[in-house]
């Protein structure tokens, strides 16, 4: 199953909560912390309580690579332990040229097995061309992102008149000749967002910023119902995979997920 089936087959059934799992052991609670394995031991416990109800799983690559090899082994076994028809998104955010970026390709498509991959376009398609190859796999180009100091790049006006993040989102949808192009779109940057969806296309959207960074699962689930989209998916990391520290944070998790759901599908109702 592809990248884009798998999508799919999750946002017919009205699931749009896409799992962050950005680990920290400072984090975890703290009666797993002694665990031999202890991020792992978590991440499989928030995989148990979540997959039924989410619709991908994001796993930030930054917590583990800084744990080197064993970080590496955890990342590698978290991956074999989601559900086959579960979207997983590489968050790496690489975006270099030539072989390098070719590499970079290689080893989160065909190493790690992820489905898709949150990319940097500011080297040109150069950066981007070696993911688009991979027709069956989904590139999520960073459009305007949720954290504040977005504006020292992405909101800054060009010549034309457009914003560059306006400016990124149109590109992309010149890339997106194999249906195989997603763009990250902030969830706190509502505004913007509502302002802009029409350009979206039939684009995947991944929402970063709801829950701890302060992005309105609401709002943002009211903007697309009221454009005639549900090709999105809204990232939630700390607020769902920290919302309990007690021993029974497994249930709290899964009620916590279901709950968002609800809500989702009765604004979408």
């Amino acid at each position: 199953m592809n990248a884009q089936t798998k999508l799919r087959k999750k946002t017919e059934k009205g699931l749009h909560i896409c799992v962050g799992l950005d680990t920290d052991i400072n984090k975890i609670p703290v009666h797993l912390r002694e665990s031999k394995n202890s991020l792992l031991e978590f991440n499989k416990a928030i995989i148990n309580a979540t997959a039924n109800e989410a619709v991908s799983y994001k796993i930030n690559f930054a917590f583990y690579e800084s744990l080197g090899i064993p970080g590496m082994q955890t990342l590698e076994e978290t991956i074999s332990c989601i559900p086959s028809d579960v979207l997983i998104i590489a968050d790496a955010k690489r975006g270099d040229i030539g072989n390098t970026s070719k590499m970079y390709a290689q080893s989160v498509f065909d190493y790690f097995k992820c489905d898709s991959v949150t990319l940097h376009p500011y080297m040109g398609y150069e950066s981007v061309e070696p993911f688009l190859e991979y027709e069956d796999k989904i590139s999520f180009i960073l459009g305007l992102t949720s954290n504040s100091s977005a504006k020292d790049f992405e909101k800054q006006k060009l010549e034309s008149g457009e914003f560059l993040y306006q400016k990124v989102i149109s590109k992309t949808s010149e890339w997106n000749t194999r249906n195989n192009c997603g763009l990250v779109f902030g969830a706190t940057n509502l505004e913007e967002l509502q302002n802009n969806i029409s350009s979206f296309e039939d684009m995947p959207i991944l929402l970063p910023g709801v829950g701890a960074q302060g992005g309105s699962l609401e709002d943002v689930v009211a903007t697309f119902e009221s454009n005639s989209k549900s090709n999105f998916l809204i990232n939630v990391s700390r607020a769902l995979i920290y919302c309990d520290g007690s021993e029974n944070f497994e249930q709290i998790v899964k009620k916590t997920i279901t709950d968002y759901n609800i809500t989702i599908k009765s604004l979408l109702a």
